[in-house]
Parts: structure tokens; C-alpha cells; sequence
């Protein structure tokens, strides 16, 4: 596969959806937006592609809670289809929003076993801990194994902008489950890859979660924005990188943190 498709779901309140669209065709994918309303009544249009993407905003308002009305909608119209979809390897990424989506969904963190499921949502995203929206830039890192979507053990920095992204776990054997299975993909640091309170981790998320794959690496959901970090000047601080670069934005073009996610997506998509 020369150019890896990708469909991009977007509904009332998705607003991240052309950025995402970009970041894809940066990476060398072919996106398309998809309404969610087309895939319900066309749900075999999943089959023409290798990646899905459920991009950041507020889709429908949030109401209820955020992601919960997307969800259900995906729960109860397109279920088949992600299944095969998923079953098939092919990979998905649910971005802020998207990600809510997928764990209210019941698509993250996927089955986890060891009596940790007993079939029922195993974690949540609910309202940060400072009680208020949080957009600032973090830093991420890496899982100490390489995945379809992240290179292993790096520090990236990316922006969020969430009120509800303060992961939960249901119980005390969720959250060993998550860390024994490798589930957890990113999580928040600072500048050196340390943990920390607040702003380090700027929701509360238990176990500093930022994000979360299932079992096999390809669903990935994530609450900081990649798409938002894809060229040089979306840095708060690029004017001094672009000192000490010589000059040279497009080089630092190639190295801004948010294409990682989107190209090594890519290359799996590739061999698929």
C-alpha cells in the first residue's frame, strides 16, 4: 500500500477535523472526512480504508458527558463494523474528543482479563482536577516499547485542550492490569520525563495516563493533540529553536513531535 487511507469521522462539533486531515497528508496518507451519519448508513465504507480517525472537539456539545453521545452511537450502529475493522489489524486513533469517544465505546482499554473486566467499563475521562478547561503545552513520554503509533521511551511535547481528561480506573486491579499489560502508551512528564503534580500532569489522571492502547498497539486514544504539533512555528518556543537551528524551520518542520504519531501510523499501514 503506496498511500495508507484514512477516514476521519467528524459529526456535530467535531472542529479539529481539517488539522487532523492535514497531519495525515503530511505523513503521506490519502484522508477523507467522513460524516458519522454516512458511515451508519454505509457501514462496509470502512473497508476501503486501513486507518480510522476520530479527531478532537466537542462532538455534539458534550452533552451528557463528553464523547458519551458519539460513543453510543458507535455502539449501537457500527459495532460490527469496528470489529471486523479491528479484527482485520487495521489501526485506529481517537485524538482529545476521539479518545473519549473510544473509552466510552468500551474500545479502550479493551479487554484486559484476570477478572479485571467483569463486563463493565473499566476506566472513564472525567473533569480535570483543577475544575476548569486546561489548554497549555505538556510533555509526553513514551511506553519502553515501540508500537504501531510511538517510537519507544521519547519525550514529546504537544499541546491539550480538555476540561474532561482526567483518566480513572474503576478499581486498584484496573490500574495494575493497565501498567502489567502495557496498555499505557503516554503519559505525562516533565522536560526530563519525570512525573509530577500539576501543571506536569494537568488533569489528575491516575498513573499519569495521557493515553492508551488495547491489547495489540493499533487503537490508540490520546488527550494531548499531535495534530497541533506538526509544523515548527505551533511550538510556543520556535523562534529560539529556530536560533539555535540555524535558521532552518523546515528542518525543524521534520522534527516537530506531533508528525511522529501520524507517521509511524503510516509505516504500520503500510505493511498491513
Amino acid at each position: 500500500m503506496s498511500q495508507p487511507k484514512v477516514i476521519v469521522l467528524r459529526t456535530a462539533g467535531t472542529n479539529c477535523d481539517q488539522e487532523t486531515v492535514h497531519a495525515w497528508e503530511l505523513a503521506g496518507a490519502v484522508p477523507q472526512r467522513v460524516h458519522v451519519r454516512e458511515l451508519i448508513d454505509r457501514p462496509n465504507l470502512l473497508d476501503e480504508f486501513a486507518i480510522l480517525t476520530i479527531p478532537g472537539g466537542f462532538s455534539y456539545g458534550d452533552d451528557i458527558s463528553a464523547g458519551k453521545i458519539l460513543a453510543g452511537q458507535m455502539i449501537h450502529h457500527l459495532a460490527d463494523a469496528l470489529e471486523r475493522f479491528i479484527a482485520s489489524g487495521r489501526l485506529v486513533l481517537g485524538i482529545c474528543n476521539g479518545f473519549q469517544v473510544l473509552v466510552k465505546a468500551g474500545l479502550l482499554p479493551g479487554p484486559l482479563g484476570n477478572g479485571a473486566d467483569a463486563g463493565r467499563q473499566a476506566v472513564t475521562l472525567t473533569q480535570n482536577d483543577s475544575a476548569r478547561f486546561e489548554d497549555r503545552w505538556i510533555c509526553l513520554r513514551t511506553g519502553p516499547k515501540e508500537t504501531p503509533f510511538l517510537p519507544a521511551d521519547r519525550i514529546l511535547q504537544m499541546p491539550i485542550a480538555h476540561a474532561e481528561g482526567k483518566l480513572v480506573a474503576r478499581d486498584e486491579t484496573v490500574r495494575r492490569e493497565l501498567q502489567a499489560q502495557g496498555r499505557i502508551a503516554l503519559t505525562y512528564c516533565n522536560s526530563e520525563g519525570k512525573p509530577g503534580p500539576y501543571p506536569i500532569n494537568p488533569n489528575g489522571s491516575e498513573c499519569d495516563i495521557a493515553g492508551l492502547t488495547d491489547a495489540t498497539g493499533r487503537v490508540l486514544g490520546l488527550m494531548p493533540h499531535p495534530e497541533r504539533h506538526v509544523h515548527a512555528t505551533q511550538h510556543p518556543l520556535w523562534t529560539r529553536r529556530k536560533a539555535t537551528a540555524g535558521g532552518n524551520v523546515a528542518a525543524l518542520d521534520a522534527e516537530a513531535d506531533g508528525r511522529v504519531i501520524f507517521e509511524c501510523a503510516v509505516r504500520t499501514a503500510k505493511q498491513i
